[in-house]
């Protein structure tokens, strides 16, 4: 049986931060440098008094609390989740996972707007921690990578009475549902995505759609990527500062929070800083940043992550955010089977869950009631 989690911060660690982040020294900034060279520095030091002086974890802590928590011990490792019932006369089995840099806080408000009954149809939310990520364990060996998610997934929704169950996920969420429908396609009702993975192989006949979406992509690797390429390769060496600061772990979150979401140059536009400071405070309580960077390294050297999968019958539907690099079609139907439902937005960015929540459940409740 799963057990019941609680968050309980020591009062010593959350002292800790506080100190931390009183003692905190910015470098200096490039005048007019703007948010060009990355995190901007007034708006790192307004966050870090923020963070220091006005944010409340334990108003923070006890609404997380509000959401029934619980471990559960599978094969080695432990995975912490979220189960919210559904209060219909139906209610359907729907794992919901995040990515990286976020946690499941990001996903908590679609559990409101699932849980609740739409023509008698509701949503059992579960929103499992990636191994690494919060409150789930952060593994000692190496190969925990996304296709070694799958089951581990599987096997907790086994555990929790669920036999076929709808998934949704993004980004590296996404990854270990690609590994669910790859080696799971009986247990899956149908297969919900924010965007389509990036990474299968290039074809060779590339439609113009597609080719233009490939230079994009090649622009966003060259100004944007670095951080995936150090997060793959030197994981342990950016843990070290990320770990024993709190603003250098602020800058490195907030940045990604503020490129990646559209916001109209604002980070503020498109969050509440307390949510922010809220997922931020868990890889820090957690000292979690480090293991869930690694994921990267491990994700990069998965070489079953870009093969499409076997032909199947779990149906598809995608979700693209505009400020989110949407894929065209052709690059969906090339890498994906049974795709029923494709929606291109004109709003939304990389955390959508937590950016246009309402959009989000409205989709999957779109695509459950074509599939049902």
């Amino acid at each position: 049986m799963p057990t019941p989690f609680t968050i309980a911060i020591p009062d010593a660690e959350i002292a800790d931060l506080k100190a931390r982040l009183a003692a905190t020294r910015l470098p200096r900034s490039v005048e007019g440098a703007g948010w060009s060279d990355g995190i901007e520095a007034g708006f790192l030091q307004s966050f870090v008094d923020y963070w220091g002086n006005r944010y409340d974890w334990r108003a923070a802590e006890a609404r997380l609390n509000g959401f029934a928590q619980f471990t559960e011990v599978i094969d080695g490792e432990t995975v912490h989740f979220v189960q919210a019932k559904g209060q219909g006369t139906t209610n359907v089995p729907l794992l919901v996972a995040n990515g990286w840099p976020s946690n499941f806080v990001e996903l908590l408000p679609l559990v409101p707007l699932l849980t609740q009954p739409v023509d008698g149809v509701a949503f059992d939310v579960i929103i499992p921690s990636l191994p690494g990520y919060g409150f789930s364990g952060q593994p000692t060996r190496p190969g925990m990578n996304l296709t070694r998610v799958a089951p581990l997934w599987a096997e907790l929704m086994t555990k929790l009475g669920y036999d076929r169950f709808l998934v949704s996920g993004s980004d590296m969420g996404a990854g270990a549902v690609m590994a669910l429908v790859r080696d799971f396609p009986e247990r899956l009702i149908g297969a919900h995505y924010i965007n389509v993975y990036f990474g299968f192989p290039k074809p060779s006949d590339p439609t113009q759609e597609e080719q233009a979406y490939f230079d994009r992509l090649n622009y966003w690797q060259f100004a944007e990527g670095a951080y995936a390429m150090i997060q793959a390769t030197k994981p342990a060496t950016l843990a070290v500062g990320l770990n024993d600061s709190p603003a250098g772990l602020a800058a490195w979150i907030l940045e990604k929070f503020r490129t990646w979401s559209d916001n109209g140059g604002d980070v503020t536009n498109a969050f509440d800083l307390e949510d922010l400071a809220t997922i931020i405070s868990i890889y820090w309580f957690t000292q979690t940043i480090g293991s869930s960077v690694r994921l990267y390294k491990e994700a990069f050297a998965d070489s079953e992550l870009p093969k499409k999968p076997a032909r199947h019958t779990v149906p598809h539907a995608i979700l693209l955010p505009q400020a989110d690099n949407p894929a065209p079609r052709a690059w969906g139907e090339r890498n994906l089977w049974n795709i029923v439902r494709w929606t291109e937005l004109s709003h939304g960015g990389h955390f959508p869950a937590l950016e246009i929540p309402e959009t989000v459940a409205h989709d999957i409740r779109a695509f459950h009631g074509q599939i049902s």
